[in-house]
């Protein structure tokens, strides 16, 4: 059985995994793996550091462990992908609006499906569905995979 035969999704070609290290992350690059394998699909990561101006203007030395943070996330998503044999491409930005920053990426590489947690690491914000999340939601121009860790 080829790959496009046992894939549960038709004309996925590219995928994007919204990450930020948490456990709803975590769950959503499993998914992304298993979708990327079972569809031959190109995978893309995006991290985005929530930052503004002011306070990286006040802060530096927290938007550098931030950055570090981040990095390492990418670089652990990035090893377990391609230890499964899937070619991926990793996407830092840092800025106000995370779900801009994923709803562009989105666009420009032409994904099909954006996979990402329910909720992320994010204080107060991650009680109801993330904001994050819900903001992609809204504003994307494909199909989201909203995914929740087993517990």
């Amino acid at each position: 059985m080829s790959a496009q035969q046992s894939c549960p999704i038709t004309g996925l070609k590219a995928i994007l995994l919204a990450t930020d290290g948490s456990a709803y992350s975590e769950a959503a690059l499993t998914e992304s793996i298993h979708l990327s394998k079972a569809c031959a699909s190109k995978l893309y990561v995006v991290s985005v550091i929530e930052m503004n101006p002011e306070y990286e203007a006040m802060a530096p030395q927290i938007v550098e462990k931030a950055a570090t943070e981040t990095k390492q996330i990418l670089d652990y998503t990035k090893e377990c992908i391609e230890k499964e044999g899937i070619a991926c491409e990793v996407i830092a930005h840092t800025g106000e609006e995370p779900a801009d920053f994923i709803v562009e990426e989105a666009k420009k590489h032409g994904v099909n499906m954006i996979v990402m947690g329910m909720h992320g690491r994010r204080g107060l914000k991650r009680l109801m569905m993330g904001s994050v999340t819900a903001k992609v939601l809204a504003h994307t121009p494909c199909s989201v995979l909203i995914v929740k860790p087993k517990l």
